[in-house]
């Protein structure tokens, strides 16, 4: 793959952090949500819907579009965030998260807007629908592929193997997951209530392609995934080693923001950095 230009960087990193201005707002009109892993996962879906899917906002349901799956169904703002700022709806509809109606429940429903996928809420289930759309592609010799987000603490859910398993046993080379592995879960690190590690080794031993990344680099996450769809017979795993509350000093790395949104002066505080932030992107700094 050819290397992202350096204004093209640029470009994306600005969007990433507009992404994470969306979810800040919306959280806080909302009164409710889940404030770190939305952060954290900022830059990858900016990279997601702004280089590496084949979509079209226009078009959401084009058939030979990718498959975007969100499986930690809680992290739905920086979903809606991403999709916002790439033109499948207006930003200031992100501003209704969660309200009574509204497209943009608390967790993704399927029904509610094209290009969703799927409803998720209970964990563990993505990749289990990912692994079906992806052997279906392959069945219908079709070329589109199959990205499913998942979250670490997630990987403590039987159903998760369970599919792991069935990825490899059909060599599902056309299926993707990612890992938000930013060690954080609703009581703490996920290394103290139920240990993943191994994590590489695991998905090694049930035959996967393993890539691990920085996933708050937007570059390096780019060339994982372009290095990754080379790889044929297998299903592929990014960890992608994130920060929770990326982007905001004083959420950065604090579990306690895995499920509160924040409050009107923390919210401001948060926009205030957010753009000044923006502003030594745009000044190329």
């Amino acid at each position: 793959m050819a290397s992202l230009s350096p204004q093209r960087l640029r470009e994306l990193r600005e969007q990433a952090n507009l992404v994470r201005q969306g979810i800040i707002r919306s959280l806080l009109s909302a009164g409710s949500g889940h404030s770190a892993g939305s952060l954290d996962m900022a830059d990858i879906f900016t990279a997601l819907y702004g280089h590496i899917l084949h979509h079209d906002p226009k078009h959401p349901e084009m058939p030979d579009r990718d498959r975007l799956l969100l499986s930690c169904g809680h992290i739905a703002p920086v979903r809606y965030s991403a999709m916002a700022y790439a033109g499948y709806f207006p930003v200031d509809e992100l501003l209704t998260l969660r309200k009574f109606g509204t497209r943009l429940q608390g967790h993704p429903e399927r029904t509610r807007m094209a290009a969703l996928e799927t409803t998720s809420g209970p964990l563990g289930e993505g990749l289990a629908q990912g692994t079906g759309m992806a052997l279906a592609a392959k069945a219908d010799q079709q070329s589109w592929r199959v990205y499913v987000v998942t979250s670490d603490a997630e990987h403590q859910c039987g159903l998760h193997w369970e599919a792991v398993m069935t990825a490899a046993k059909f060599k599902l080379d056309n299926l993707m997951c990612i890992i938000d592995r930013n060690f954080i879960q609703i009581d703490g690190s996920t290394e103290d209530v139920m240990p993943l590690e191994p994590l590489a080794g695991k998905y090694r031993s049930f035959n996967w392609n393993v890539a691990e990344c920085d996933g708050n680099d937007i570059g390096a996450f780019i060339e994982t995934v372009e290095r990754a769809k080379t790889v044929t017979g297998k299903p592929t795993v990014i960890i992608a080693n994130t920060v929770p509350g990326k982007g905001i000093s004083y959420m950065e790395g604090d579990y306690t923001w895995h499920g509160k949104p924040p409050n009107k002066e923390q919210a401001d505080a948060a926009l205030r950095e957010l753009e000044a932030e923006r502003e030594k992107i745009l000044a190329h700094v």
